[in-house]
């Protein structure tokens, strides 16, 4: 009887294997070492889409505009009776109160942009009324050389391009 030979090392194959699976992990961790630098601005858009949306909700519910306005460094919603009136905060209307900036609404307060200094086009504030169906527009965000849309259709959906 022959006596079984040991084996002493690996073979071609299973070394080949132990590569690749090195060469995935290695790629792996380099993509997500190098973030995306417009992914703050991305992340801003999504989450302004989903706050116009409750916001649009809230007006539904509770049938008083909202008006979103654009800050350099962030973004806030306000809440009021609104009258067409010059010199007003949110310009063309005015309220006959004091306006509801919902600082303890934690889906409405103020907010600061994650990408920094963010430009938004058109200038002007964004007026949610309680309006089923209203007219399509939408928003560019803008931080640097990237951009982001907002686009509000006629069912008043909110989606980010």
């Amino acid at each position: 009887m022959k006596p079984l030979r040991r084996q002493l090392g690996f073979s071609l194959i299973e070394v080949m294997v132990v590569l690749v699976i090195i060469g995935i992990a290695m790629a792996a961790i380099s993509l997500s070492a190098a973030p995306d630098p417009a992914e703050p601005l991305r992340l801003d858009a999504r989450e302004l889409a989903v706050r116009l949306a409750t916001a649009q909700h809230e007006v539904h519910v509770d049938g008083r505009v909202i008006a979103w306005e654009a800050r350099g460094d962030g973004y806030q919603f306000v809440r009021g009776t609104w009258a067409s009136a010059p010199g007003s905060v949110v310009p063309g209307v005015t309220t006959g109160g004091e306006l509801d900036r919902f600082v303890r609404d934690d889906a409405l307060r103020p907010r600061r942009w994650r990408a920094g200094i963010v430009e938004v086009s058109p200038a002007a504030p964004v007026l949610l009324t309680s309006e089923w169906i209203g007219t399509p527009w939408s928003l560019e965000l803008r931080s640097g050389r990237y951009r982001v849309a907002i686009v509000r259709d006629a069912t008043g959906g909110f989606r980010v391009q």
